[in-house]
């Protein structure tokens, strides 16, 4: 599966970013939060599989690779104009991005490299759990605002085409050494639990910075939507436990199908693009 760099951009409009979910001022808070991690994290992705870039001697993982780093860099920057608008509309996200930021940089100083890949693996399985609820889950993305569930929907699209060749890295440098399973299984409980703690966290100032979003009411409606039926949570779990499965490997979660929707998603994207 070799993934492709797409230059596509996202006019998101300014006046919807507190309310663009068709769940409510709290989900999209949720997921707003969700975009606070993205342009920090694609960048030590990026980092952290770069280091191992060398060490590459199958032509096709050094394309995937090279595929990789470009989605990411492009993820990124459209995530970076994303948090601006949540910004100028009285967000912390800067503060938040800015915590991250730090503490992804005091990661980098005391942990080996080999680390910082397992972080980066783990996070990206996480990733491609969300990426899949997204596609599959049409009540994930009814009824919101066509640019912003637009701008998900090709994220998590690539997230699924790229979501095995950091894995297919570390599976290379890694091969052989005793203790890789056992620092694999370990960050992936670590980081995925800080992660959510972090979200968690992050939601709650976001939705202190908009009235809507605060209430009761809301809150159920985003218990609903993390561990109700179709819930993120609910569904994910046991995907998120096969990841301690000493065989691993994360197209073992088969999801290729979608993929067929990218070069469609693409042209109508490029069509209202030019006619906007």
């Amino acid at each position: 599966m070799l993934p492709i760099r797409r230059d596509l951009r996202f006019t998101l409009p300014a006046e919807r970013i507190g309310d663009w979910h068709g769940r409510g001022p709290l989900v999209t808070q949720f997921v707003n939060t969700l975009s606070v991690f993205f342009p920090v994290g694609e960048r030590f992705f990026i980092q952290s599989v770069r280091h191992y870039r060398e060490q590459i001697r199958d032509p096709e993982l050094q394309k995937a690779v090279t595929a990789f780093i470009g989605q990411e860099a492009m993820h990124g920057r459209e995530h970076e104009d994303y948090n601006d608008l949540m910004q100028a509309a009285g967000m912390p996200a800067a503060e938040l991005e800015d915590q991250v930021r730090r503490l992804l940089e005091r990661i980098k100083a005391v942990a080996p490299p080999s680390t910082q890949l397992a972080i980066t693996i783990a996070l990206e399985h996480y990733t491609a759990l969300l990426a899949d609820w997204v596609l599959s889950v049409d009540s994930v993305t009814r009824d919101g605002e066509p640019n912003y569930i637009s701008l998900w929907r090709w994220h998590s699209l690539e997230e699924t085409e790229h979501k095995a060749v950091a894995y297919d890295v570390w599976q290379t440098v890694m091969k052989g050494k005793p203790r890789a399973y056992a620092e694999r299984a370990a960050v992936q409980l670590v980081a995925t639990s800080l992660f959510m703690l972090l979200v968690a966290i992050y939601t709650v100032r976001m939705s202190r910075a908009n009235p809507k979003a605060r209430g009761l009411a809301q809150w159920r409606e985003l218990a609903s939507f993390l561990i109700g039926r179709d819930g993120f949570l609910r569904r994910s779990f046991r995907p998120w436990l096969d990841y301690f499965k000493p065989g691993f490997h994360p197209w073992q979660h088969d999801n290729r199908h979608f993929l067929a929707e990218i070069d469609g998603f693409v042209r109508e994207h490029d069509r209202l693009a030019a006619a906007a």
